[in-house]
Formats: C-alpha cells, sequence, structure tokens
C-alpha cells in the first residue's frame, strides 16, 4: 500500500440533499415532528466514506451565500432554483453541530461556493504531496481531476466509484479533465442556469470539443460549421465564452490548507450521542459507534445473565464508550469499568429487574392464580415463527408491575401445549382483566390456533401510538427507545438474521428465551402508561377505544376466515398472459427495429430517446439515464403506439407477477385459502393497508386485470359473495363538510352527481349533458380533493390547459361554500399544524408553514384530501365493528371476508341472503350520520368480479 498520505473532501450540500431526497417518499420523522432525513441521509454517506476509507485527513466543505463572481458575471445564475426544503434547512445546523462535535474542519467562505472551497484546498494539498479525493456526486468536479486528485462519487444502491484521468476521458469522451469545461460551458447546465451555447446538447458538445479542443477552438472555426448551428453558434459566441467560466471552478479561494488542522482527530464521543439521541437515532448511533469503537468489550445484548424462578438479576455498569477505544488512531485508549456514560440508553444490563420462568405444575397452578387477582396484565406470545397461521406457541410472558415478570414456556408436545393453555384460559377469557400487548392481533390470531378468544378490554401500544403520531414507526425497539431511553434485547441476538442458520425460538435456551420474552412485555406495560396519557392529551381515546381497538378483533377474525381461490382459473388466466405479453414483444420488437430487453430501464431508454428520437430533450434520473417512469411514459403514450404498447407490456407483466403467479403460492395449505393482513398503523390518513397478499391494489381498469378478481370465489356452492360498495363516500363527505347546498341537494335527490354537476358547469339541462361533459365534471369532481390544477386537469382530459382553468374557476362559483371550506381546512393547518376527520383523527402537517412552495402545497393538499379520505375509512371502519358483531350475536353463518377501502366483501350463506342484504346496506348506511345520505350498492355473484 502507498505510503501517500489521503485528504478527503466532502461536498457538504450534494450529500444532505442527496441524503434528503432518499428518504423522500418515507421521510424520518422524530417524535417532535422534526424530519432528520437530510441529517440521517448525510451522516450515513459520511460514516461509511470513513469505514470504506480510513482517511488520514478529512474536511467537508459548505456553500456561503453563494458564488459572487458568478453572479457579478450572469445574474441569472442559479436563479431558477427552487428555495431550499425546510427539511434540509434545518438539517444544517445539527449538521455543523455534529461535525464539531467529531472534531471534523468545516471549509466555509462567505461569497465562495463549496466546489471552489474544494477546488482550492484540492490544488494546495496536491503541492504539498497528498492523493486527494473529492467526495461529491456533482460532475463538476471533474474537471479538477489530475493524477493525484479524483472523484470519489457515491454511486446508485449504495458504494462508491473513483474517477481518476481514465474515468473522465471515458466519460467525457475529452483528452484532458480540464476540457470538461468546455463541455460544460458549451451544452450549459441547466440545474445551475448556465445558459450553453443554443443547440448544443451532450452529443454535439462532445463531438465538437473531438473537433476542436475547447470552445475557443469551436469558436475561431465556426466556418467548419453548417447552416443553424453555423449561425447559432457565432451568434452566441460571447455567450459561450461566459458559459465556459461560469463552469469553471476556481482555484484561488482565500482559504488555506493546514495538515494538522485536517487529521482526522478523536471524536467527542459523549456528545455525537447526546446529539443523536436527541435526534432519536438508534441505528446511526450504533453505526457511529462501530465506525470508530473497535473494542466491542461487552455486548450488552448477548452477554444476559441467567433469570430463574429463584435468581433475582443485578444491574450491571457498562463500560464507557469514551475517547481513545478507536483502533482507527492508533493505540489501546483507556477505560474506566466503574463509570456508566451519561447518554448511553439502558437496556437489561443496566437495569434492576426481576424476570422468572414458571416452572410446570403446581408453580404454573399458583401463577395462575395470582394472574387472575390482577386487573390490568401486559402479555407477549413467542412463537416459532411470524405467520400466526402456522406459528406454534413456544412461550408467554406476562407484566404487571414495571421492571418484573414471568416467563411460562411451552412444550413442543402439542397436546401437552394445549393442556397448558387450557390452564391459562381463564386468564384470557375473563372480561374483567385489561389485556395489554403491542401488535396484539398477532397474538389473538396464534391463540385462536389453540381455541383461546381473548375477551375483555384491550390496549395495544402499537395503535395508540399510530394515533398520537401517525406518521412515525411504531415498532417496539424504536418505541421503547424513543419514549423510555431503553434498548431492548435484539431478537437476532438470540436466533440469528435471517437465513438458513436462524434458528428457531425454541433452540434458544430458557434464561435467554425468558429474559427476552419477559422484556417485550414489560417494556410495553411501560409504554402503556405513556401512551394512556398522551391518547388524553391528542383527544383520541375515544377512537382508540371505540374504533381501533374493536377493528382490531374484527380484523383478526376476517384474517383467519380468508377467502378461497380458483387456482385452475389463475392457471388459464396466466396461459393468456403469456400469450398477450408475447404478442406485445412482438410489436415492441418491429417498432423499434431490434429486440431489447424491454424491461431493462437503460435499454428501453436508448431505443426511445437515442435511437427513435421520441423527444428532443428527454428527462433523465439522477444516475445520469433516460427516465423512463411510467410518468413520463404516459406523456408521450398518445402520440407513439410504441409508448402505449411498453406500458401495456409493464402492467400485464407486474399483473402476472404479482398477482397471478403469485397468488397460488400464498394459500396456505392447511386452510386452502389465501389470507390477507391487514395492517392498521401504515396509512396515516386512517386507511388500512393489506399485504402479504395485497388485495387493495388489484388493478380495476383494465380488462385483465379485473378477471383476477374472477379468480376469488365463495367457501362452496352452498355459498355466494357478496360486495357492498360506499357510493361516491368522498364526494358525499366533502358535500357535508363544506355545506355546500347545491351538491347536499343533487345528493338527497338521488341525482347523478357527475351529470348535475357538468348541468351546473356548462350550464345546460341535465338532460342535454354529453358524455364527455359528464366526464369532465366528474374528473373535477375527484380532483378537487386532491387539488387537481389546471395542468393536471389537461393531462386527464381532452381540455386545453386554458380550457381546464376556465372548467375549474366555474366550478368554484357554481360551489361557492366548497372553495371557502378548502381555505378554512388550509387555514386551520396553519394555526393548528394538523387536520381532523369527522371522528378526530389528526393528520399532522409539519410542512404547512415551509416558505419551500413546493412543500407547502403539497402539505395543503393533505390539509384538504386527510380529513375526507380519513373520515371515510372512519365511517366503513364503524360499519365494519358493527356488522361484525351483528354476525357474531346472530351466529350467522355468513362472514365478513375483505375491505378494499370503499368496498366490503362477504362470503354469503345462500339461505341468509336476503336477512344479510339489508343488515349490511342498514349498518353501513348508518353507521355516521352526515347531511348528506350515504348510499350503498349490493351486488352478488359466483366471484368477485360477478359481485363488484
Amino acid at each position: 500500500m502507498s505510503d501517500q498520505k489521503r485528504l478527503f473532501l466532502v461536498d457538504a450540500y450534494a450529500l444532505i440533499f442527496r441524503g434528503y431526497y432518499a428518504f423522500i417518499k418515507n421521510p424520518r420523522i422524530n417524535s417532535k415532528g422534526e424530519d432528520t432525513s437530510a441529517i440521517m441521509g448525510f451522516m450515513n454517506s459520511l460514516l461509511d466514506v470513513i469505514k470504506r476509507e480510513r482517511p488520514d485527513h478529512l474536511a467537508v466543505c459548505f456553500d456561503k451565500g453563494g458564488s459572487v463572481d458568478r453572479v457579478e458575471m450572469y445574474e441569472a445564475y442559479k436563479a431558477n432554483r427552487d428555495e431550499t426544503p425546510e427539511g434540509i434547512k434545518t438539517a444544517v445546523p445539527y449538521i455543523h453541530e455534529i461535525l464539531k462535535a467529531m472534531h471534523i474542519p468545516i471549509m466555509v467562505k462567505e461569497g465562495f461556493e463549496a466546489d471552489d472551497v474544494i477546488g482550492t484546498l484540492s490544488r494546495q494539498a496536491e503541492k504539498e504531496g497528498y492523493k486527494v479525493f473529492m467526495v461529491t456526486p456533482d460532475k463538476d468536479f471533474a474537471q479538477l481531476v489530475t493524477d493525484n486528485i479524483f472523484m470519489y462519487r457515491p454511486v446508485f444502491g449504495g458504494g462508491y466509484e473513483t474517477w481518476g484521468i481514465p474515468e473522465v476521458q471515458k466519460k467525457f469522451e475529452v483528452e484532458t479533465p480540464e476540457q470538461v469545461i468546455d463541455f460544460l460551458g458549451m451544452m450549459g447546465d441547466a440545474s445551475d442556469n448556465i445558459p450553453g451555447l443554443p443547440g448544443v446538447g451532450e452529443k454535439t458538445a462532445k463531438k465538437f470539443i473531438n473537433q476542436f479542443g475547447s470552445m475557443e477552438g469551436l469558436l475561431d472555426n465556426t466556418d467548419q460549421l453548417k447552416g443553424k448551428m453555423k449561425e447559432k453558434v457565432e451568434a452566441n459566441a460571447d455567450l459561450g465564452k461566459l458559459s465556459k467560466e461560469l463552469a469553471r471552478i476556481m482555484l484561488d479561494v482565500p482559504v488555506e490548507f493546514d495538515a494538522k488542522d485536517f487529521e482526522l482527530d478523536h471524536p467527542d464521543i459523549d456528545k455525537v450521542k447526546e446529539i443523536f439521541q436527541n435526534l432519536e437515532f438508534r441505528r446511526l448511533t450504533e453505526n457511529f459507534l462501530k465506525t470508530f469503537n473497535t473494542e466491542n468489550s461487552t455486548d450488552t445484548q448477548t452477554q444476559q445473565t441467567s433469570k430463574t424462578t429463584e435468581v433475582k438479576s443485578t444491574p450491571k455498569e457498562q463500560k464507557s464508550a469514551g475517547a481513545g477505544q478507536f483502533s482507527l488512531f492508533g493505540g489501546e485508549g483507556t477505560t474506566d469499568e466503574n463509570k456508566t456514560n451519561d447518554f448511553t440508553r439502558n437496556t437489561a444490563e443496566t437495569t434492576s429487574h426481576f424476570y422468572q420462568s414458571v416452572s410446570p405444575g403446581m408453580a404454573t397452578k399458583l401463577f395462575v392464580k395470582n394472574l387472575l387477582n390482577q386487573s390490568s396484565v401486559c402479555f407477549d406470545t413467542e412463537t416459532t415463527g411470524l405467520n400466526p397461521l402456522t406459528a406454534e406457541l413456544v412461550g408467554i410472558a406476562f407484566s404487571w408491575e414495571a421492571s418484573k415478570g414471568f416467563y411460562v414456556p411451552f412444550p413442543e408436545d402439542k397436546n401437552e401445549a394445549q393442556s397448558l393453555i387450557e390452564e391459562l384460559r381463564p386468564f384470557f377469557e375473563n372480561e374483567n382483566i385489561e389485556k395489554i400487548g403491542q401488535n396484539l392481533k398477532y397474538d389473538i390470531k396464534v391463540l385462536a390456533k389453540y381455541n383461546i378468544e381473548v375477551k375483555g378490554k384491550l390496549f395495544d401500544t402499537m395503535l395508540a401510538h399510530y394515533l398520537i403520531n401517525p406518521d412515525m414507526r411504531h415498532n417496539m425497539d424504536v418505541l421503547a427507545e424513543t419514549y423510555l431511553n431503553y434498548t431492548p434485547i435484539s431478537i437476532t441476538d438470540l436466533i440469528g438474521k435471517k437465513g438458513k442458520n436462524q434458528l428457531s425460538m425454541r433452540d434458544v435456551p430458557l434464561e435467554k428465551q425468558t429474559e427476552y420474552a419477559v422484556e417485550d412485555a414489560d417494556i410495553t406495560l411501560q409504554l402503556k402508561e405513556h401512551f394512556q396519557k398522551e391518547l388524553g392529551e391528542a383527544n383520541t381515546q375515544k377512537l382508540f377505544d371505540e374504533i381501533e381497538i374493536p377493528l382490531l378483533r374484527v380484523l383478526a377474525n376476517m384474517e383467519l376466515e380468508g377467502i378461497n381461490l380458483d387456482i385452475d382459473f389463475l392457471n388459464s388466466l396466466a396461459e393468456e398472459l403469456n400469450n398477450d405479453i408475447a404478442s406485445l414483444e412482438k410489436k415492441i420488437y418491429n417498432a423499434a427495429g431490434e429486440e431489447f430487453n424491454i424491461a431493462s430501464p437503460k435499454q428501453l431508454g436508448v431505443i426511445l430517446f437515442e435511437k427513435m428520437k421520441l423527444v428532443d430533450k428527454p428527462k433523465k434520473t439522477k444516475t445520469g439515464q433516460y427516465s423512463t417512469a411510467e410518468d413520463v411514459l404516459s406523456y408521450l403514450a398518445k402520440d407513439h403506439e410504441i409508448v402505449q404498447h411498453i406500458l401495456d407490456y409493464r402492467g400485464l407483466s407486474k399483473l402476472k407477477s404479482t398477482y397471478v403467479d403469485a397468488l397460488p403460492q400464498q394459500v396456505e395449505e392447511h386452510t386452502g385459502r389465501v389470507h390477507t393482513d391487514y395492517m392498521q398503523t401504515v396509512a396515516a390518513t386512517g386507511r388500512l393497508s393489506s399485504n402479504n397478499p395485497n388485495l387493495q391494489n388489484i388493478p380495476i381498469r383494465t380488462e385483465r386485470g379485473r378477471q383476477v378478481r374472477k379468480a376469488f370465489i365463495p367457501r362452496n356452492e352452498d355459498y355466494t359473495l357478496l360486495a357492498a360498495d360506499y357510493s361516491q363516500i368522498e364526494l358525499r363527505i366533502i358535500a357535508a363538510l363544506s355545506e355546500e347546498e347545491t351538491m347536499i341537494e343533487a345528493f338527497k335527490n338521488g341525482e347523478d352527481i357527475h351529470a348535475s354537476t357538468a348541468s351546473k358547469v356548462f350550464n345546460v339541462p341535465i338532460s342535454e349533458v354529453t358524455r364527455e361533459q359528464r366526464g369532465n365534471a366528474k374528473t373535477v369532481n375527484f380532483g378537487i380533493i386532491y387539488g387537481v390544477s389546471a395542468f393536471g386537469l389537461s393531462n386527464q382530459t381532452n381540455l386545453t390547459r386554458s380550457e381546464s382553468k376556465e372548467l375549474i374557476d366555474t366550478y368554484y362559483a357554481t360551489y361557492p361554500k366548497l372553495r371557502l371550506y378548502i381555505q378554512d381546512q388550509v387555514d386551520f393547518a396553519r394555526d393548528n399544524g394538523y387536520v381532523q376527520t369527522v371522528l378526530g383523527r389528526r393528520r399532522y402537517l409539519k410542512d404547512i408553514n415551509s416558505r419551500n412552495a413546493v412543500v407547502r402545497g403539497a402539505a395543503e393538499r393533505n390539509a384538504v384530501n386527510a380529513p375526507i379520505q380519513g373520515s371515510a375509512a372512519d365511517i366503513i371502519k364503524i360499519a365494519m365493528i358493527k356488522i361484525h358483531d351483528r354476525l357474531k350475536k346472530g351466529n350467522y353463518k355468513s362472514k365478513m371476508l375483505l375491505q378494499v377501502h370503499d368496498e366490503l366483501v362477504f362470503d354469503i350463506y345462500k339461505p341468509e341472503l336476503e336477512e344479510m342484504k339489508s343488515l349490511i346496506k342498514s349498518e353501513m348506511e348508518n353507521a355516521y350520520k352526515l347531511e348528506v345520505p350515504l348510499d350503498v350498492e349490493l351486488d352478488i355473484g359466483d366471484n368477485w368480479l360477478e359481485a363488484h
């Protein structure tokens, strides 16, 4: 290995923006409502560089105040950039604080960009004999590459690539890296608003560099150009020279490379951990400690002391993760065995607790007697797997006092296990004892296999936290660390990570099972006490008690019931889809003039945008590939038949792999049915989510998509499927909430709301409304809920943008109270930070007052949409609870099987059909009283498609 010292210079904002947008679809929000995505993304990248490269010297470079010189040269430089997202603005001070705690120098100079600071420092360090690595994805830095200066680029999907001179030559088709300045000057840069030469794109710029060598070479030889290109280049010569100067990274910023200051030093471990704890970074803290601490003197999650029925655990001191334990810097350092770090989370090792395992026989009888004397108990099942339909009990943990609990291990023999659960039956079926748990639906389903019904009041900590903070994660480890400053024992420490070497819980020694299981029950009990207060403070206690908890039991029953599947039909549909897909392949290859991998975005992009040149300036992804995303292709489909074929190909391929091929594999062997898992804590609006399989996303707008529903069939010939669907429930809710009399009257009179809207908006009698007018009115009716714009409406209809704007303006003029309601919702959100449904379910909108117009606009749309969509979700949940209760009390054979947003699907015992129609329609239409009547459409059939 070379002894040459290495300096790593990090382009701060490039990695901050990259980290922020990596989490854009699933932002990291902590319990205080702070968006920590940018901080987490940046720190993950920084620690990754340190772990991979172990640099001698390191600095992080920031912009400050933009480039004064470039703005003087060209006033419009970077003028087209959107305002920095709020989540990045709030992140930067934290990042500065973390870097200072890590003793990593921050290099910044007022009036200069980070590019210029890095360029200057690179050249200075190179002169002092250093190899320099510029950590950035920004291609502009390629101009700085030399024999000793490299680009160190994060790549899509993880990892890094190093660009030296050969890589730059290949990428830009230049002889020297300096020519990258000419390349950028010729083609311009939309992100920095560098104009470039009009008409010159990437290919042309590379051709000119190859032919003329530089911008000056091109401008001196315009006589070799032809036609309009010659005219454009000559007319814009000054613009080309200016663009080259704007693209040139400055090398004379008044900053100084002092090797001693840039040495990677000992971080202040305690300070960094304190900041991370405040931000609620659990895994990042572990990552940080692993990056710098290689001693691993104690593993607090694997060296658990044995706890039996007679042994009380004693607290142990953890070693301080203080400075000096880092092989990265050399030396052994020192530790203080007796010091507990102030910022270390509590664990089973550091917390006094009393966890017992209960022996069979008399000990179990005495335990059950004690158990039945409690008023509120937390319990947690330990099983052989994650699927509650097949998992067997390994043990059950109980806790009713903080830091104390008991574990009842189960024998492997099924008869013995059933005998033991019978001893515990009096507890589970005692209606006077409150049962507490985390994700109780799982435990209820496991116990149902043993013919045990969990009765009495329930408290589910996962559901409680979902109502308190719907945007945060709800798994127990996160909740424990966030609210109790406690890190639970990791399951992977007991059974290992996923794979063939993973153990079953049965293989884990009893003392470790006891520690792990009872800790879960203990921590969940403590979380319950915390969340009970917060539910009251958020005014969501009633929603919790009357909707979410009763619904938990309903969903458990539906999931256990499952639905019958016609596998033979799916197999025949698979053959038809294979033929359809093969036919589309041929059409695509014929149109393209060659065969290629249609599923490869890279190959597809080259065909569409290089070979066929469907658009002049195709959109590209962050990795430089042509974008072939659905929104891009959908826009082109109406003008290019090949694109429509590609979209159809994708749709059918996804349909086949996701449903037609996958569904038969998801039939449970012992029931012969498909059992989806409904999740209550995923969608912030309150809607349910379906998983394994996801039955809510089966496409219904295409013929082939609808056919998948044909595979879902009744239990047997004595049953029929019934689908009950709320008709236009979201429109009815917005009419009621806005108190818009015209819409309310239309619903009360049973009018076709879309025809009624078209009649008023287009000022024609309802009898003369055309199909197109009704369609446009329908698009606006539903679009208003989601904040449709004139641009969006024109994309969804045959209307021009101006016609769309006129239609929207007329719509609001026709329904003035609707517009007022929308504004009131936004104003309420700005004042309170949240909006709520008819039942008080809150949707928190942290960006509602953001200074970034795009981010704020999204929050404003959610302010309007969330109460409507959430109220619809609340109403169908009420209906489900009421229907389930009546089916159970009446001991009917008919069962509720599925919920798909506004639709419920039932397996109806034919002799009960008429009674069920009346019962279901009545409960759904009377679930909640609005100013507008709720209307439910019922259909029956021999499969779901017929019944829908």
